[in-house]
């Protein structure tokens, strides 16, 4: 037994007097929960963001769950895992969450938070205080407020925000400096880390989301111009949409582009519903027509084309992954030909909807079966559903808490369970799917049993009875859903118009809300009304001022590129783009494996091998993501239309337009320019082009004429004004 000297034992005993101070303090001033005070600090600082700590493998061994869903796991993580190194309680300031985080040692994420500062203090009083988990019967945090809520604003001013968290026993405490803050659009205003909003020079609105643990709440801004324009210079409204866009523009002292020359409409409208380009004849017969109605009859007459179907045939085979790959050959093409079936047939979109939902039965008979195969499992079924029916994503809350909106677990395996009972069986006649499980779903951190249910609907104490897929068709395509029908209407809209009401238009949450609701309402009401019929939606956005407006801005709208104050520039989709040039051009493209004279837009499989579609934007349909079809222009795509071999021999081709026309006009070149410019521009030359054109023409001479006409041609097919709609 060691003898200690009355020195050292008053030493012993006042540095363990001293150490059990340390670590009483902090517990003594105010009871420290690991929820509620750690883990808004790793919010705040990114360490459990998915680029850091929160990835599903981790940073360096050490692995937080996204944006702390789990705090229970996390606990563990910091306290437990790696021998108990993360934390010393004895020492505070020596253990390794301080060190790192606060630049004492190595870290891969740099110094986050200072010594020093409130967030050190607290993290080190935690830890000082023996790590407390903190009472299970604590108040938590049931939502939070931000103030203010709303604001109109002007050009280069700032607002700093404050966020309130209400608990659950009605205590409130500010928490703007753990907040998270994200601007929806940030061309009209930013917004810093400690939440102070700084409007930028651009007429519109815009959302600013705060975030704390799991609750959200929005602050919107509407910023106007300076000047209020005189009413007189508003054009007159068509119908009723125009007005809705009309009342939003004139909050923002904005005033709208006139409506579009004959041209333009014309080809914007054969772009829009058939996706292809008029031909010159066609052009001509609409110029020389002078009917009234003449807009209206040739909407009629494009709905009735083959195309129509093949163009929305394609874009609903992207939404719902056609993919031969994944289907084979014939199940793709089965599942195809139902979607364009049902556009030909003008099919309401809520029996295409049930018809999707409900598949059973033999997959031969019932084509739509083809989806629950893509999907991988009943949750990627739930997902996948959820994201292009409803336009809302759902897939990040199957392992934790929506971080911009209210979705939860619950809610991700509420909508899995409808489709848990699926299985396919083989039978003597093919693949036959088949409800008949009964399994019960289990919430995956809790094990409690979670029961289909609807997003955003309570829980019910048991499945229903048979088919469940039955009751959410029902409750899915009934008038008072809140997603479809505003769904469908606002992926119609963004077609039109160039963005959604809602924009990305399969991103809708409460942290993302339209720009104008109002109009929302009315474009879905539409269609409800409508009894789903999406060509009577189409032609009411057709016939209006806003799709007909002119894309010529005005000193007003120059900027505004969200409130459909003018028409946007749209580039044309990878299959429209090449169609367009086989048409211009008039010689087709020929396909691998596929029958010669087909379209591009035609093209069922997204996997037949074209290096124009796959470097123009064409997507792979790996998902139901809108964000898969690429948009905006590319080098490759861009350089392979400027040089291409192939596209360059469609110029010189013997049964091809030029030559063609050179050969019926041997010996007048004004014929010649204007059928080209017709041909690919859906309009004629103006003075000045065909003054240059024929200038170019004469000094080419008779010798090198067809090289003239092609380098003319060349030189419209590279032009913003081929590539773009407009």
């Amino acid at each position: 037994m060691h003898r200690f000297s009355n020195v050292a034992l008053s030493l012993l005993l006042v540095l363990s007097g001293s150490m059990a101070m340390a670590a009483e303090t902090p517990a003594a001033t105010r009871e420290l929960h690991f929820a509620n005070d750690v883990v808004p600090i790793f919010n705040r600082y990114g360490c459990n963001a998915s680029g850091c700590h929160g990835k599903s493998e981790g940073q360096n061994g050490f692995r937080l769950s996204v944006f702390g869903f789990d705090p229970a796991a996390d606990y563990v993580a910091l306290t437990q895992e790696s021998r108990g190194r993360r934390v010393l309680p004895a020492i505070p300031e020596q253990s390794l969450l301080l060190l790192k985080v606060s630049g004492g040692m190595p870290h891969g994420g740099g110094v986050r938070i200072l010594r020093g500062t409130d967030e050190y203090r607290l993290l080190r009083d935690w830890i000082a205080s023996g790590m407390p988990v903190g009472r299970e019967d604590a108040p938590r945090v049931a939502s939070i407020r931000i103030t203010p809520s709303e604001r109109v604003m002007s050009f280069r001013t700032r607002q700093k925000l404050q966020v309130t968290a209400i608990f659950t026993d009605g205590h409130e405490v500010d928490v703007t400096r753990h907040a998270r803050f994200q601007s929806n659009r940030e061309a009209v205003a930013t917004v810093d880390d400690d939440g102070e909003v700084s409007v930028q020079d651009v007429a519109g609105d815009v959302t600013v989301m705060a975030a704390y643990l799991e609750s959200t709440a929005i602050f919107s801004a509407l910023v106007p111009r300076g000047e209020t324009p005189p009413t007189e210079a508003v054009p007159a409204a068509i119908n009723e949409l125009d007005r809705l866009v009309d009342a939003k523009l004139q909050k923002l002292h904005i005033v709208p582009s006139p409506v579009c020359d004959d041209a333009t409409f014309l080809r914007r409208v054969y772009l829009d519903l058939i996706g292809r380009l008029p031909t010159p004849a066609e052009c001509r017969e609409f110029f020389g027509n002078p009917n009234s109605d003449k807009r209206a009859v040739v909407i009629d007459a494009l709905f009735q084309r083959p195309e129509y179907a093949d163009y929305w045939a394609l874009k609903w085979a992207d939404w719902l992954r056609v993919d031969r790959q994944t289907l084979g050959h014939k199940g793709a093409y089965a599942y195809y030909k139902w979607i364009r079936d049902s556009f030909a047939a003008n099919k309401p979109m809520d029996q295409f909807a049930r018809e999707l939902i409900e598949a059973d039965g033999l997959v031969a008979d019932h084509p739509a079966a083809q989806f629950y195969k893509v999907a991988k499992d009943p949750g990627d079924a739930a997902a996948m559903l959820s994201q292009s029916l409803l336009g809302v994503r759902i897939e990040c809350a199957k392992c934790h808490h929506h971080p911009f909106d209210r979705w939860s677990q619950d809610d991700y395996f509420g909508m899995q369970a409808f489709f848990v009972p699926l299985t396919f069986k083989p039978t003597p006649r093919g693949e036959l799917l088949l409800a008949t499980r009964n399994d019960i779903t289990k919430h995956p951190r809790t094990g409690a049993n979670i029961y289909a249910h609807p997003l955003g609907t309570p829980m019910p104490e048991s499945n229903v009875e048979g088919d469940r897929r039955r009751a959410l068709a029902d409750w899915m395509v009934a008038p008072s859903n809140p997603f479809f029908a505003r769904n469908v209407a606002n992926r119609t809209w963004a077609h039109f118009l160039g963005r959604g009401i809602v924009e990305p238009v399969d991103d809708v949450r409460s942290t993302n809300p339209p720009t104008n609701p109002a109009l929302l309402d009315a474009v879905a009401g539409h269609l409800t009304a409508a009894k789903y019929d999406l060509r009577q939606l189409m032609r009411l956005i057709i016939a209006s001022r806003t799709y007909q407006a002119s894309t010529t801005v005005n000193s007003t709208n120059q900027n505004d590129e969200q409130n459909y104050s003018r028409a946007l520039l749209r580039r044309l989709d990878a299959e429209v783009l090449l169609d367009a040039i086989c048409d211009a051009t008039g010689v087709p493209e020929k396909f691998d494996g596929v029958p010669p004279g087909s379209r591009a837009v035609q093209l069922w499989d997204s996997q037949v091998t074209s290096y124009f579609l796959t470097t123009t934007g064409r997507p792979s349909r790996t998902t139901v993501c809108e964000c898969e079809r690429v948009s905006s222009p590319n080098v490759a795509g861009v350089l392979h239309t400027l040089n291409s071999p192939n596209l360059e021999s469609k110029f010189s081709h013997d049964a091809g337009r030029v030559v063609r026309l050179l050969r019926d006009n041997s010996a007048d070149d004004g014929p010649v320019i204007a059928e080209i410019y017709l041909a690919f521009f859906g309009r004629l030359p103006s003075d000045e082009e065909r003054s240059v054109a024929n200038g170019y023409f004469a000094k080419a001479g008779p010798m090198q004429r067809q090289h003239a006409a092609e380098d003319l041609a060349w030189s419209l097919l590279n032009s913003l004004e081929f590539a773009f709609n407009h």
